[in-house]
């Protein structure tokens, strides 16, 4: 690769420690205490030798005494080397070729300096792996008396390429997704303790289901077999219950080709449960108790805040029907429109320009429900009962079989999860399938296909039951208050940079 001025001195200082008999990137390390741990021994008034590792945050020389901090997961510590603790040569070769970003090895005894702070006053030295590129500090904050310098990059989506980098110098990113895990297991604690077994399905699938998205398609050359990578793992999930199971639930991928935005990723986590004996009603209520149970697990409050608007997640939530919802917003009673022209003219009617071409349900869910009373709901919102045609794998209500028992729930103006009564007649499922077939245009990558083998799963009997799914990225942003979906994904999926791909 071709090396700017900056990494070609620094390649000639990595030479220099090697003709000095300094292994750059030695095979093997050797750790006593974390930098937490020795900041705790020494405060409990231990003294004695330690062995620290991490990366180099600052570099003081002054004279015969060199300063330095450096940086593991726990935090940081200060190196205090004098010379006749250290020999001459290590003095001088960690001032002239150790640079911010390096990785180093330290030993010695615990002290404090004359200034209080604890430090490890270093009698060994090595280096552990040589940075050749500096990382991207740019501005100083103070740490004690020090000052240190802790950037991002400059340009946001550089960031999300160089998320090394980003996590590097951004402290705060660190914590970010430090707190994604922990929001990770606490679902699992909950759903454990619930009873529920948490399994895993196929990724790659015959036939893609569970949702109405469009696919990513790939190959199978020894099957010689086209598969797609799974947008939903619903109908799985529910092959289990057949199988006896009564509680699962999958933690796990979904990917959909279709447009990002500040909600949307290409390939994304999502929780799935199915529980069998439960209704749409029942899943409210468990919806509502794990929200505010993970929110109080880590975060310390079922109250946070997103986005200026503070929240409360305590349940109970609002509970209101989609027609009455759109109806509070828009001022329109979809039931009063039952076909796409007439809703079209209704929405022009409120100055809205919806795609000609959109089906009924589609002007129902995207054009209403998305594009106007979703940014509504920042309050714990939970939105049920949605028409039959848009949700084909949901039981119709007993008292109108127009509509489903169907949920979907609002935080933030955020849509985090959908969920229903779960269809387990096979005959009024299959004819679902084929109602979504004839609605959607054969080349609408959205329609639903139809999946025999799911079909042949609800001939064995299927339990009545509850499912449930909801974004992990979603609820990551909303209790970590940041409202792009890219800053709590490690690795956001990125367009190429132009002339060349990523």
């Amino acid at each position: 690769m071709e090396l700017n001025d900056l990494q070609k001195q620094r390649l000639e200082k990595l030479e220099r420690l090697r003709a000095r008999g300094w292994e750059p990137y030695p095979t093997r390390t050797y750790r006593t205490h974390t930098a937490a741990q020795a900041i705790a021994a020494c405060e409990a008034g231990e003294t004695g030798t330690v062995a620290v590792v991490g990366r180099l945050r600052s570099l003081r020389p002054m004279g015969r005494i060199i300063f330095a901090h450096i940086e593991d997961e726990s935090g940081q510590i200060q190196l205090f080397l004098r010379q006749g603790n250290v020999d001459e040569e290590t003095m001088e070769t960690f001032e002239r070729d150790f640079d911010l970003g390096d990785f180093v090895q330290a030993e010695g005894s615990l002290m404090r300096t004359r200034t209080g702070e604890i430090s490890v006053q270093v009698s060994r030295l090595r280096m552990l792996a040589k940075a050749l590129s500096p990382l991207p500090w740019g501005k100083e904050q103070r740490l004690g008396d020090q000052v240190v310098r802790y950037s991002a990059l400059s340009d946001v989506e550089e960031r999300y390429r160089q998320r090394y980098a980003d996590l590097a110098v951004r402290p705060e990113v660190r914590e970010l997704f430090r707190l994604r895990a922990r929001i990770v297991a606490a679902l699992r604690r909950f759903l454990d303790a619930r009873g529920f077994l948490e399994v895993e399905t196929p990724i790659l699938q015959p036939v893609y289901g569970g949702a109405a998205a469009r696919p990513f398609v790939t190959y199978h050359n020894q099957l010689q077999q086209e598969l797609y990578l799974r947008i939903a793992v619903e109908l799985y999930l529910k092959r289990l219950l057949v199988g006896g199971y009564e509680r699962v639930y999958e933690l796990g991928k979904d990917f959909r080709n279709e447009g990002v935005s500040f909600k949307h990723n290409p390939e994304f986590t999502m929780l799935e449960f199915y529980a069998a004996y439960m209704d749409y009603r029942d899943v409210m209520d468990l919806c509502e108790e794990m929200v505010s149970t993970v929110a109080e697990e880590v975060l310390g409050s079922t109250t946070i805040t997103y986005q200026g608007q503070t929240i409360d997640l305590r349940p109970p939530w609002r509970r209101v029907t989609l027609r009455q919802a759109i109806l509070e917003v828009c001022g329109i009673d979809y039931v009063q429109y039952p076909t796409a022209p007439q809703l079209i003219e209704a929405l022009r009617a409120i100055g809205r320009q919806p795609d000609p071409r959109s089906t009924w349900g589609k002007l129902v869910d995207n054009s209403l429900l998305g594009s106007l009373v979703e940014p509504t709901l920042i309050q714990p919102t939970i939105v049920y009962d949605y028409p039959r045609e848009i949700s084909p794998l949901a039981k119709a209500k007993a008292d109108d079989p127009t509509h489903v028992e169907r949920f979907e729930f609002f935080i933030g103006g955020l849509e985090l999860g959908n969920a229903f009564t779960e269809l387990n007649d096979p005959l009024d499922q299959e004819q679902r399938f084929l109602e979504m077939g004839r609605l959607y245009a054969a080349d609408d990558e959205e329609a639903h296909p139809l999946d025999m083998d799911y079909l042949q799963a609800m001939m064995y009997g299927m339990p009545p039951n509850g499912g449930f799914g909801m974004g992990v990225d979603r609820l990551t942003m909303i209790l970590s208050n940041h409202d792009s979906i890219r800053e709590v994904i490690l690795y956001p999926h990125l367009r190429p940079r132009t002339g060349q791909h990523d």
